[in-house]
């Protein structure tokens, strides 16, 4: 089968398309055809070797989320999945290929009216996007400020906060253009990516959502209101500084609060019920999936180079 390995770490070009042995799936897991493959911004901060010191090896197969059918099971999986279109979470790696083996317990039947390239474009955004919410205790009425708006989880949070209630949904972004398409999303202020503009937006906010940090990050506690929650799920510019919480001690009468979320600290099973609530949601048009472009898998570096040059609205789709 194609697969798309790293070669060395780095930049796009590090990429490679190879051949390999298809995979047998174990027991627990299944086999699955892929028909989409999406590209995440984990992907490309694992591919750039900021997560070596993870174990992370020259030759690892990039992407997370895979959606096709099965064509195999392992030992002590039901029989009755072959041939059943699915979406598939691999983990942090093994996805980017033509068939990748899941465990059963991370796979979630697709509904008919939802694409493979829908599905992996909500399939792990939407439940980041969702719990992240939760993770900061977010009520109706409250503000919101989405950092990093325009990728997959971005879109998502937004949507999720409009839709919950919230008073006033502010982004930072790069564009006019993107603005008007996160205004159509429920956006209701566009900030620059300093968080500064925007008339008429909060001078502060209940909630931030970073799906950014950086060394811009600590900046973004000056935008918290009192007993203000910032919650990181991503951190597509980088490690934040190392002094970072020298700005919440120095808003200490502010009563600030500061988490990251991960996904992986959320049981398979409640993480499956919020995907599937989303999936049906997609399917009815209330929910929407953006798709920025769907590319060949051999065209990984594209996609990858298109992320690091901040182009992309939404997700990238690989389709073998």
């Amino acid at each position: 089968m194609k697969a798309i390995v790293i070669r060395t770490y780095g930049g796009p070009e590090g990429l490679a398309v190879v051949d390999l042995p298809t995979p047998s799936p174990a027991a627990g897991q299944v086999l699955i055809a892929a028909e989409a493959v999406g590209v995440g911004g984990v992907d490309t901060v694992i591919r750039s070797g900021a997560l070596a010191a993870y174990g992370f090896e020259e030759g690892h197969v990039p992407g997370s989320e895979t959606a096709g059918t099965v064509t195999a099971v392992g030992d002590g999986v039901d029989t009755s999945w072959v041939g059943r279109r699915v979406w598939g979470f691999t983990g942090t790696g093994g996805g980017c290929a033509e068939q990748a083996v899941v465990p059963v317990r991370e796979i979630l039947p697709l509904p008919d009216d939802l694409s493979a390239a829908d599905a992996v474009t909500l399939g792990s955004s939407g439940v980041v996007a969702h719990y992240a919410l939760a993770h900061a205790r977010f009520t109706p009425g409250e503000t919101v400020l989405v950092r990093g708006a325009a990728g997959g989880i971005g879109v998502m949070a937004v949507q999720l906060a409009a839709q919950g209630g919230a008073a006033a949904v502010a982004v930072t972004t790069s564009s006019a253009e993107r603005g008007a398409r996160l205004r159509r999303l429920g956006a209701t202020q566009v900030l620059d990516r300093s968080g500064e503009g925007g008339q008429g937006a909060p001078a502060h906010y209940d909630v931030i959502i970073d799906i950014v940090a950086g060394d811009d990050m600590p900046s973004f506690f000056d935008r918290l209101a009192p007993n203000g929650r910032m919650v990181v799920v991503g951190v597509v510019a980088g490690q934040p500084p190392a002094d970072f919480g020298t700005k919440m001690m120095d808003a200490f009468r502010r009563s600030l609060s500061f988490a990251t979320f991960s996904a992986d600290t959320v049981p398979s099973g409640d993480r499956h019920a919020v995907r599937s609530e989303q999936f049906a949601a997609a399917g009815r048009g209330e929910l929407a999936a953006i798709v920025h472009e769907v590319l060949p898998l051999d065209q990984a570096v594209t996609a990858h180079r298109k992320m690091d040059d901040g182009e992309v609205f939404g997700r990238i789709v690989l389709t073998p």
